[in-house]
């Protein structure tokens, strides 16, 4: 997420909407995952997610008429159980649940809140391969924050935006709504003739047929749920590839066409120099959804191979979006508590490409910050977040102001070492704060907790050396 574009709490309408949940220790939490009532006990948002299981795959058919507001829709979710489950959750907001079967059989379901608990007719045997379909329908509502900000499935005045971070995809699609949970998407997207549907991955297939048209994309690659998108409207999709040979899609309204123009040619080379700095890009293709979002939508966010932008964007957002698909969307946390690894990253990338494109340098960038930052930034660190604070400015330009730190200690061979080594050590994979810090002892062969802790989790100026 960009947070020049968005300076907000945004879970203040979460946690109204899921109560926090005592978290006993891990046994208990894992209990409740399983009668799927509770959720993963995430430090930060605790009644996100369910246990029990990992999602392998997800096939998601919708019907949606931009005119109603109407979603018709179905979700096949492969998933394998961690153990036998005579229960499980899924998490979903709003909508008509008409039908749930588990392995081809009808299975019972109960709705509590945003927690669709379903029990199959045949408990689902631990380590085996399970598929459960749900078929759905309604008008997807927008998750809106105490403090104006939203999130989920958006409408927009030809369509819908869609942005889901923290817990935006429950809005529109059953889902185990955690990062620690990723999988494989398949999407066929139906709209008027006329409408575009963009979603993850790569476009497989387009037919239009009786007036309305079908998209087939799919992310053969795994995406957390917070980075998953199917934007609609009347866009303009082209195909393209970057220099260095990536594929590349850009969805753009045709209303902001002229204005996205400047940044979205230099797309491509934003991603080839991500490739230079953070090694291979590392999904199957790249690009850039560019919407015309309503006024609630104040901020872009790096969904998966198509960031989302609510308006034209400049350079430097493209940016950090983009860097994000390193870290955040190919490394993604563990919790949301290790946010600071997505965030502080895509900041850092900026103060790069402004290093090396003729602005000012990293070092200057982090003297800026500390400089200007009054007590009550420093009062917030980034490594221990709250849900009012997790995406607040201290989690991106702190986290930025500690990698600065890194590389002055380490010096910028081994630095730049890291860039490209811990994205590829935890490619596709999750990652919490204790193995970036053990690579980097790792990497550099120096002891650095001092340092993580100092900039992680002191809640003062940390002193500079």
């Amino acid at each position: 997420m960009n947070l020049p574009l968005l300076r907000r709490a945004v879970l203040l309408g979460i946690t109204a909407a899921l109560p926090a949940a005592a978290c006993t220790g891990p046994g208990a939490a894992e209990h409740r995952d399983v009668a799927g009532r509770q959720g993963l006990g995430d430090p930060v948002f605790p009644r996100l997610g369910n246990g029990g299981y990992d999602v392998r795959h997800y096939r998601l058919r919708l019907a949606y008429d931009p005119h109603s507001g109407r979603l018709d829709a179905s979700a096949v979710i492969t998933a394998e159980a961690r153990r036998t489950l005579r229960t499980f959750g899924l998490d979903l907001s709003g909508l008509t649940v008409r039908r749930v079967t588990v392995n081809g059989a009808a299975a019972r379901i109960r709705r509590v809140g945003d927690k669709l608990t379903v029990r199959p007719a045949r408990p689902a045997a631990a380590g085996r391969e399970f598929t459960t379909r749900v078929e759905y329908r309604g008008k997807p509502r927008a998750m809106t924050d105490p403090d104006g900000s939203t999130e989920g499935w958006v409408r927009t005045d030809d369509g819908a935006l869609v942005v889901g971070q923290p817990a935006g995809a429950m809005t529109w699609y059953p889902v185990n709504n955690h990062p620690a949970d990723k999988a494989s998407y398949d999407f066929r997207i139906t709209v008027p003739q006329g409408y575009s549907a963009v979603a993850n991955g790569e476009l497989r297939d387009r037919r239009t047929a009786r007036g309305r048209t079908t998209f087939h994309w799919r992310s053969a690659e795994p995406v957390a749920s917070y980075l998953v998108t199917s934007t609609i409207g009347r866009f303009r999709l082209r195909e393209s590839r970057t220099p260095g040979g990536v594929r590349l899609y850009t969805a753009v309204d045709p209303r902001e066409a002229a204005a996205s123009r400047d940044a979205l040619d230099g797309l491509g080379g934003i991603v080839d120099w991500g490739t230079r700095m953070f090694g291979p890009y590392p999904f199957s293709s790249a690009g850039a959804i560019v919407d015309r979002g309503p006024r609630s939508i104040d901020y872009a966010l790096e969904t998966q191979t198509k960031p989302v932008f609510p308006g034209p964007p400049d350079r430097l957002t493209l940016v950090h979006e983009v860097a994000h698909q390193w870290f955040g969307n190919s490394v993604t946390p563990r919790t949301w508590r290790d946010l600071w690894l997505n965030e502080g990253f895509a900041t850092y990338a900026g103060w790069l490409w402004s290093e090396q494109h003729g602005g000012p340098d990293a070092q200057q960038a982090f003297d800026d910050a500390y400089a200007g930052r009054g007590d009550g930034f420093w009062n917030h660190p980034p490594g221990r977040p709250r849900p009012t604070t997790v995406f607040g400015d201290p989690v991106y330009e702190r986290s930025a102001m500690l990698l600065q730190q890194l590389r002055r200690a380490v010096g910028d061979t081994a630095f730049f070492r890291i860039l490209k080594g811990w994205p590829a050590r935890y490619r596709h994979r999750n990652a919490a704060t204790a193995d970036f810090v053990a690579y980097c002892e790792r990497v550099t062969g120096k002891e650095l907790s001092e340092l993580f802790d100092v900039w992680l989790y002191a809640e003062q100026r940390p002193a500079v050396r």
